[in-house]
C-alpha cells in the first residue's frame, strides 16, 4: 500500500520527478524539463522536491538537484551537457580501443579464457567518469538538502550479487527513519560519481561498478516498481518522463519485419526491453490503489492517494536516430555494421548509443514539443490546488 506522506517544509504538495533510463535518449527528458521551466517564473527554484533517477535519468536528476535553488541554471547546464555530448566523452571510440576490445573478446573465446581473461564489457566508459566529474557536484546537492531546496535525491542501480534493484538516497536532515521499512532503499550521507557510473552501467556494453555492497549495473535491471522510490520518499504528485515511444507510435523497425534480425537488431531489442521497465504496469497499480483509498474515504488508515503523470515521446526515437546514424565516428559505424546494426532494423540499438549533438538537439526539441502539448495538465500539476 501507499505509505504515509512526509510533510514538506513549504507546506505545499510534495512533487517528485522520476526520470527513467535510456542512454542517449535521455536528451528527450531535457526537452520536457525545458518546457516546464517556461511555465514558471525565470528565477523559480526546482519545482520538484523529490528527484529520482535511473541510468541517464540519474545523471540528469543529480545535475538538477545540485542546482535546485534556480531551476533554469540547472537546465542550462543540462542543455549544454547534452547538446555538446560526443561518443568520445562517454566511451573510448578511437580505432585502437574499438579494435582492441574486439580482439580481446576473440582471444578470450579462442583460448577459453585461459590466456586472456574474458572482458567485462565491450566498451571502456572511462571518459564518462571524467564527463560526470566536471558536471555533477554532490556537495552542492548536500547543501541544497540542508537549505531545504529539495527533500531527497535518489539514484537506482541493480545488484549483480543479490539481484533486484537498490535505490541509494539522500534526504534533507539525513532523517531516514520513516523509510526504514523500504525494501531496496539504502539511505546514504553522500552520493558519489560511482553511484552514477553504476546506475548507467549498461550490461555487456559497460563494465559493472563496485560499490560498498557489491557490484552493480544499470538501474533499469529488475526495476519492478519504478515509482516506488518517489512514493516511499513521500511524494504526493509524481511526474514521470520516459524515453520509450507511446504504444501507438509507429516504430522504425515496423517496415523491416520481413528481414531476418541481425545480432545488432536482437541486442537492440534486448536493450529496449531493459529500459522498457514496468512503468505502465506500475502506474496502473498506483491508480488501482488510489481508487481503493478513495473508496475507503478519508481517515481510513495512513494511506493517501498519489497522482502520477507520464510524458513520453510522440515519435519513436529510433526514427530520429536513423537520420543521425552517419554522424557516428567511423570506428563505431564499422563496429555497428559488423554487428548488423547498420540497417533499418538495427536503428533501435543506435538510438541508445548515438551520443551526438545533432541527435540530442532533435530529441530536446521533441521533448519540448510533447510537453507543451500537455501544457494545461502540467500547469495543474505544478499548482498547489488539489
Amino acid at each position: 500500500m501507499i505509505p504515509e506522506t512526509s510533510v514538506s517544509r513549504t507546506g505545499q504538495p510534495l512533487r517528485a520527478l522520476v526520470l527513467t533510463g535510456g542512454g542517449a535518449r535521455g536528451a528527450y527528458q531535457v526537452g520536457v524539463l525545458k518546457a516546464i521551466a517556461e511555465l514558471l517564473p525565470e528565477d523559480a527554484p526546482l519545482p520538484f522536491r523529490i528527484v529520482c533517477g535511473t541510468s541517464a535519468g540519474a545523471i540528469i536528476g543529480s545535475i538538477l538537484a545540485a542546482n535546485a535553488v534556480r531551476f533554469r541554471d540547472g537546465l542550462a547546464i543540462l542543455e549544454g551537457f547534452w547538446s555538446h555530448l560526443r561518443v568520445d566523452r562517454v566511451w573510448r571510440n578511437d580505432p585502437l580501443a574499438v579494435v582492441g576490445a574486439v580482439l580481446r573478446w576473440l582471444a578470450a573465446f579462442c583460448t577459453g579464457g585461459s590466456l586472456v581473461h574474458s572482458p567485462h564489457s565491450l566498451f571502456d566508459n572511462g571518459p564518462l567518469r571524467g564527463t560526470l566529474e566536471s558536471h555533477v557536484n554532490f556537495t552542492r546537492v548536500l547543501q541544497a538538502l540542508g537549505q531545504g531546496d529539495i527533500e531527497a535525491l535518489a539514484v537506482t542501480a541493480a545488484s549483480y550479487q543479490g539481484g533486484g534493484s537498490r535505490t541509494y538516497y539522500m534526504v534533507s536532515g539525513g532523517d531516514s527513519s520513516r523509510r526504514s521499512s523500504w525494501v531496496g532503499g539504502v539511505p546514504i550521507d553522500l552520493l558519489t560519481i560511482d553511484h552514477l557510473m553504476a546506475s548507467a552501467a549498461v550490461p555487456f556494453l559497460f563494465p559493472p561498478v563496485h560499490l560498498a555492497d557489491g557490484y552493480f549495473g544499470d538501474g533499469a535491471i529488475h526495476q519492478v516498481e519504478p515509482l516506488a522510490p518517489a512514493i516511499h520518499l513521500g511524494a504526493d504528485r509524481i511526474l514521470v518522463v520516459g524515453v520509450q515511444a507511446a504504444p501507438n507510435v509507429e516504430s522504425v523497425s515496423s517496415d523491416a519485419a520481413r528481414i531476418e534480425p541481425s545480432f545488432g537488431q536482437i541486442f537492440g531489442f534486448m536493450l529496449h526491453s531493459l529500459f522498457l521497465s514496468t512503468l505502465r504496469r506500475d502506474m496502473e497499480r498506483l491508480e488501482r490503489e488510489n481508487r481503493l483509498i478513495r473508496a475507503a474515504g478519508q481517515g481510513a488508515g495512513s494511506s493517501r492517494p498519489v497522482y502520477a503523470m507520464l510524458i513520453e515521446p510522440s515519435v519513436d526515437p529510433s526514427v530520429v536516430a536513423a537520420r543521425h546514424a552517419p554522424n557516428m565516428p567511423f570506428s563505431v559505424r564499422l563496429l555497428m555494421r559488423t554487428l548488423g546494426a547498420a540497417n533499418r532494423g538495427g536503428r533501435l540499438l543506435l538510438s541508445y548509443l548515438i551520443f551526438d549533438r545533432a541527435y540530442a538537439r532533435d530529441l530536446i526539441a521533441l521533448g519540448y514539443a510533447d510537453a507543451m502539448r500537455q501544457r494545461q495538465a502540467l500547469q495543474s500539476f505544478l499548482s498547489n490546488e488539489e
